[in-house]
């Protein structure tokens, strides 16, 4: 029977098997249940793959860089398309904004300002597409998937298209569980068109105790979330920048949270207890030392004998 089992990779490495993916997967989904944080489960060439969105939280403590991209596009409607959608723009707060040119006239034509974008769930929780599609044309809405997500409402401009975003701050991507750590965080980038490259940064699944564990290139970060819980106050996803990220033990991370002076006498005690093993250990060797000296002496003596 083992040779038929599923599993699921949870690195180069290491396996998990299926059925210890659904129990996990159960428990995952009813933490969320009637949220479109469920997973779903699908299998292919043999294969047993989960997908979903998954939460990322913002840890950067340098600015990053956004690409000019979309900055000032604009789209181009016809005259006839802009009167017979004016009422409706006008009472729908996802539609977009125009400002009709005089009729007739040398140059004169008709543009929009840039598309209410899709936004991460922290600032407008997931609006969707399909509320738009009332009030524009299939072109439009390409137009719209084109154009790249905001973070925290921050889209490029010349003025702060260098910016840190706000810590803690979350979005999500969708991914599945065939999606490395490298995958997925070059997907986050490119949602957000961030010019720095996937190398200036990492994954970190943070934990409630302050216990850091970084996630290698190698591992998958949705079976990971599903590993450690649905639970977001007990552990999250940071990305973090690669030379300021550090990992902490959970020995390290159960101090961490003390106060500076009940760490100073945590230190104290280290301490003391230090020169006691010193003291020890000097009494030890000494004695060891003695003990060689005196066995030297009755040889040299044995042999003046002789």
């Amino acid at each position: 029977m083992s040779q038929h089992q599923t599993y699921v990779k949870l690195n180069e490495e290491k396996l998990i098997p299926k059925s210890d993916i659904l129990s996990l997967l159960k428990t995952y989904n009813c933490y969320h249940e009637g949220k479109n944080f469920q997973l779903r489960t699908r299998e292919e060439d043999g294969e047993f793959i989960l997908e979903g969105l998954l939460n990322i939280y913002w840890g950067l403590r340098r600015p990053i860089r956004l690409q000019m991209y979309d900055d000032n596009e604009r789209f181009r409607l016809s005259s006839r398309f802009t009167v017979a959608k004016q009422v409706s723009a006008e009472s729908n707060n996802n539609s977009l904004s125009r400002e009709t040119g005089p009729a007739g006239g040398e140059g004169s034509q008709e543009e929009e300002d840039s598309p209410q974008l899709l936004r991460t769930r922290s600032d407008a929780s997931f609006m969707r597409v399909q509320r738009r599609s009332n009030t524009h044309t299939a072109r439009d809405l390409q137009r719209l998937r084109t154009h790249r997500f905001s973070i925290n409402g921050h889209f490029y401009n010349h003025k702060t298209s260098v910016f840190t975003p706000a810590y803690g701050s979350v979005t999500n991507v969708r991914v599945n569980s065939t999606m490395t750590t490298e995958q997925v965080l070059n997907l986050l980038l490119h949602k957000f068109r961030v010019e720095n490259k996937a190398e200036e940064f990492v994954l970190y699944m943070v934990h409630e105790s302050g216990e850091r564990t970084r996630l290698r290139d190698g591992e998958y970060p949705l079976v990971m979330r599903v590993l450690y819980g649905p639970c977001e106050k007990i552990s999250k996803i940071f990305i973090t920048e690669a030379d300021l990220g550090e990992e902490v033990t959970y020995d390290v991370a159960q101090y961490i949270k003390f106060e500076i002076p009940v760490l100073d006498s945590f230190v104290e005690k280290l301490k003391e207890e230090e020169e006691r093993e010193i003291i020890k250990l000097t009494k030890k060797y000494s004695a060891l030392r003695s003990m060689i000296l005196h066995q030297l002496e009755n040889r040299a003596h044995s042999g003046d004998r002789v």
